[in-house]
C-alpha cells in the first residue's frame, strides 16, 4: 500500500510542462482533499528532480514556496511556458 508521500510525488510527477496544479488539487488527487498543507511538506523536503514540485502553486494563483527558491520557481515555470514574461509584466496562464 502506497504512503500518502508517495502518492503526492505520483500525482506531481505526472503534471505536464507549461501546466500548474494547486497544492489541493494535489491533495485531492492523492486522496485527501483536506490535506494541501501535508502536500506543502512533502514537497518541501523533495530534492528529486523527477518530481517537478515547481509546477505546484497556490490555489489563490501565487507561486508560494520552493525549496531551491521562489526565484528558481519562477525561472522554472517561465523557461516552461506557464508564465509568459512581457515587457517586464508577468502574466499568468493557467
Amino acid at each position: 500500500m502506497k504512503s500518502f508521500a508517495d502518492k503526492v510525488r505520483e500525482v506531481v510527477r505526472k503534471i505536464p510542462k507549461g501546466k500548474v496544479l494547486t497544492y489541493a488539487e494535489v491533495a485531492r488527487s492523492a486522496g485527501n482533499s483536506k490535506a494541501y498543507r501535508a502536500v506543502g511538506n512533502i514537497l518541501n523536503k523533495n530534492y528529486d528532480k523527477s518530481i517537478p514540485c515547481h509546477r505546484v502553486i497556490c490555489s489563490n494563483g501565487t507561486l508560494g514556496e520552493y525549496n531551491r527558491g521562489s526565484g528558481s520557481k519562477k525561472k522554472l515555470l517561465i523557461s516552461e511556458g506557464y508564465i509568459q514574461k512581457k515587457r517586464g509584466i508577468i502574466n499568468m496562464n493557467s
